[in-house]
């Protein structure tokens, strides 16, 4: 975790915590407004017809892309803490991806499929850079035992939902009602006022997130990873231009549904079984391996929003209320709307609970019974026909407190549970759990035309419910492998 200068620890200007959190609560403001604006139509997008300034893409293609192109995305932030622990540091971390990722959503505002391709890669490099870092230099804000720590993380979730309540109703209405590629080109202005805000701002951070002292063997590391990187993917062109290797989305998913397992395993193989690793370091690992199966389950349920509640927004639900249309995009709204309501709430419920504030595992297990909940009220009425939007309202409602419950959660655990030497990465970890369930969503996206919608979601339902009830039997023993960690 990075050093916390006094300057912050004391600060209190920003509804009681310190004045860098308001930088990096709009700088993620405005990432998450493009990202969340072009994820409201990015389905939508890619199945329209050439005609309509679409890809054409199949449901099941699309299907496929999108949880390729998310787990991608969470993925590189492993890479992307890495750097920035050993490297850049956090802060810039945050600039250069920022300018990335604003780089690839204009890209993707261009005709055609390879500059579409393009975008993606743009982006998923982008967000890994600044993803785990910002939510790194948030923790850096505050003391190992600063109790502001929890309700900042959830002060900063609100901010990240501001940009995600606004980007559906502004890119959603251009990309549905006007123009596709006129949507997507207003993420990247968001993003580019992100940066901006974020140079301004930079003088409140403190000491947070400022580069490491040099570190010569990480530096050669890094250089030997590009060098390595960049032959395997100029390999990989290679053959794919000589008609060797086909890449189609249902190989590229499998090769990365491969390349996740052996990842994973990898990871935790070295978080556990490293000789530096103390015995109170190993038991806060395990305690992470749990928290990251619990995210991965989570998040393969939540990001459905996306891809198959957005279909069923499309195709099964009344899109007017007293005779007035709305473009289906504006459901993802719904999660942000609540979340900016609900969070100074849960904010200042963990505080006023104090002592008695459930543990982690026990918020964890919350959020998981939620969000399964939220799939399982529209078994009933999934069945054919269109209904009305009141049910996807409740919906998103049920979510948005299955998400308050382990995701700010989780980003403040991640940051008290890592040693301070391995904070990004362990961040990184975090963000590889959501690009574990962002991949598994994917899956069941592109089953959303082959089964029967009540089958597909009281199967969602249920495993999201029946691993929230066993993570609550064990929340005890995981307490105690996080020892004085709530």
């Amino acid at each position: 975790m990075p050093a916390t200068a006094p300057d912050t620890a004391a600060d209190t200007r920003f509804f009681g915590h310190p004045r860098g959190l308001s930088t990096l609560f709009f700088t993620e403001m405005w990432e998450r407004f493009g990202f969340y604006g072009v994820r409201a139509i990015l389905v939508y997008f890619m199945m329209a017809s050439l005609q309509k300034g679409g890809l054409g893409f199949s449901t099941e293609k699309a299907g496929l892309i999108y949880g390729i192109f998310l787990a991608m995305v969470y993925l590189c932030s492993l890479p992307g803490g890495w750097l920035a622990d050993n490297i850049l540091g956090q802060r810039k971390a945050v600039l250069y991806g920022g300018m990335i990722i604003a780089a690839g959503w204009f890209v993707m505002a261009l005709p055609g499929e390879a500059p579409f391709y393009t975008a993606l890669t743009l982006v998923v490099f982008g967000t890994g850079l600044l993803k785990p870092n910002v939510s790194t230099i948030v923790g850096g804000l505050y003391g190992p035992h600063d109790g502001r720590r929890d309700a900042g993380f959830s002060i900063f979730y609100m901010g990240i939902n501001v940009g995600a309540l606004i980007a559906p109703l502004i890119c959603g209405y251009v990309g549905e009602k006007i123009n596709y590629r006129w949507g997507l080109a207003l993420a990247g202005v968001g993003m580019t006022a992100g940066l901006i805000q974020y140079s301004l701002g930079a003088r409140y951070l403190g000491t947070a997130g400022l580069p490491p002292p040099p570190n010569p063997t990480a530096r050669r590391q890094a250089a030997t990873g590009g060098v390595v990187f960049l032959a395997i993917a100029g390999t990989v062109a290679l053959l794919a231009f000589l008609g060797v290797i086909h890449l189609t989305p249902d190989n590229l998913s499998n090769a990365v549904g491969v390349f996740l397992s052996l990842l994973t395993v990898a990871v935790f193989g070295w978080l556990l079984f490293s000789p530096d690793r103390s015995a109170d370091d190993r038991k806060r690992m395990l305690a992470i391996l749990v928290f990251f199966v619990a995210s991965a389950l989570f998040w393969s349920v939540f990001e459905q929003a996306g891809s198959t509640l957005s279909l069923f927004a499309q195709r099964n639900t009344r899109l007017s209320v007293f005779g007035w249309d709305f473009p289906a995009s504006w459901f993802q709204s719904l999660n942000s709307v609540f979340l900016v309501i609900l969070a100074p709430v849960f904010a200042a419920m963990w505080v006023r609970l104090g002592p008695r504030e459930p543990s982690t595992t026990t918020k964890f297990a919350i959020g998981l019974i939620f969000v399964g909940l939220g799939f399982a009220i529209l078994i009933p009425v999934s069945g054919g026909g269109v209904v009305s939007p009141l049910w996807l309202t409740l919906t998103y409602l049920l979510h948005t407190i299955g998400e308050l419950s382990l995701s700010p959660v989780g980003l403040s655990a991640m940051t008290k549970l890592a040693p301070a030497r391995i904070g990004g990465l362990i961040m990184g970890v975090w963000f590889l759990s959501i690009s574990v369930g962002e991949f598994i969503g994917g899956q069941v996206a592109s089953l959303y035309e082959h089964f029967a919608l009540p089958v597909l979601f009281g199967v969602v339902a249920g495993f999201a419910v029946v691993l929230g009830l066993l993570l609550f039997t064990i929340a005890r023993p995981v307490s105690r492998l996080t020892g004085d960690v709530n």
